[in-house]
């Protein structure tokens, strides 16, 4: 019998990317997360945000960022500054990098919305290549008389399936993502 336990786990981590791509694209209030891109230039290399600072968001309209070393201040302030995705203005104090995180206009928020949109069918094509991969090992099983006919008809009920349930989380996580954005 064929196993497709490998490709439920390639699912599994292809909707579990889709899950970050989305915490990625920020709503109305802050959120940590939001600055999950970021790279600062710190200690001679492109390190990620949160390894070189601390990010909090003491406020719903406020981010704060207190850096492990103060010297990379100015650097972690330039890199949230020159992210054109985010568009946020960071300020600092000479201890604390505070970003304020203004409130979404309706354009925004339908591009915010529209941005998701693509992640859907990113994750969308990921899956198919995912069930693709499957159903063409399972045929080449088949050819070399490793399972039978009935066999390869039981895989591809299990893919569909499997598709069926991995569409629905996808769908599920969109629509939460969208009405978290529209929600103003």
């Amino acid at each position: 019998m064929f196993n497709t336990d490998p490709y439920e786990l390639k699912m599994t981590s292809a909707l579990e990317h889709f899950d970050e791509e989305l915490k990625k694209i920020r709503t109305g209030r802050a959120h940590p997360s939001m600055l999950d891109g970021i790279k600062v230039s710190a200690y001679g290399s492109e390190m990620p945000l949160n390894q070189v600072a601390n990010i909090t968001a003491p406020e719903a309209q406020m981010l704060q960022i207190t850096p492990f070393d103060p010297g990379n201040i100015q650097h972690i302030a330039a890199a949230i500054r020159n992210d054109p995705s985010l568009g946020l203005n960071p300020s600092d104090d000479g201890r604390v990098v505070r970003v304020p995180v203004p409130a979404l206009t309706e354009d925004r928020r339908k591009m915010l919305v529209k941005q998701a949109g693509e992640k859907v069918e990113e994750a969308r094509i990921a899956l198919r290549n995912i069930r693709q991969d499957g159903l063409k090992d399972a045929k080449h099983k088949k050819e070399n008389k490793e399972i039978s006919e009935d066999d390869m008809k039981l895989v591809d009920k299990e893919f569909d399936r499997l598709m069926g349930e991995y569409q629905g989380k996808i769908e599920e996580a969109f629509r939460a993502k969208e009405k978290d954005i529209l929600t103003i």
